[in-house]
């Protein structure tokens, strides 16, 4: 793994190797920010004994910071044709085996019964879809990365170099 969040000159040419193939950031589905709204609602139960507005302002307060934490939380998933980046993990891609999209009942089983308590996981709640990519480094005992998207079959297409 890799922090690549170095500052790029604003002459750099980007090698064929930096072309972006497939990027997804795995933001909150709605009913995750409706949650988010009824917790920052309860701020208004607990302060308005002391006054509507303390109650308002605490809801208001309550909201922005959970706005900020699920939107700082929010991971992404790219691919170029050098690297694979999945939340803050970073692999080659010469070091990435075959690649498998799951839904339904196969993306729970993937993400249950059948989970390999080794393997990398970025998965999200409120997406359903899950890719399974294989590892194939010796050294890493890691088995497959599991992520979650919502573009599954783009994902694997772009990983399968198509």
């Amino acid at each position: 793994m890799s922090d690549s969040s170095a500052a790029v000159p604003a002459n750099h040419q980007s090698s064929p190797d930096e072309t972006v193939l497939f990027s997804e950031k795995l933001w909150p589905g709605v009913w995750i920010w409706v949650v988010a709204a009824g917790v920052a609602g309860a701020g208004i139960l607990v302060f308005a004994p002391i006054s509507l507005a303390a109650g308002l302002t605490a809801a208001g307060v309550l909201f922005a910071i959970e706005a900020v934490l699920l939107i700082l939380s929010t991971p992404a998933v790219t691919v170029t044709a050098g690297r694979l980046q999945v939340g803050r993990a970073s692999i080659e891609r010469s070091l990435t085996g075959q690649a498998a999209a799951y839904r339904g009942s196969e993306a729970t089983a993937e993400r249950g019964t059948r989970l390999n308590g080794l393997a990398y996981l970025c998965i999200r709640g409120w997406i359903d879809p899950v890719v399974r990519i294989e590892i194939t480094d010796p050294s890493d005992p890691t088995p497959y990365w599991l992520t979650s998207t919502r573009r599954p079959d783009e994902l694997v297409a772009a990983l399968a170099g198509k």
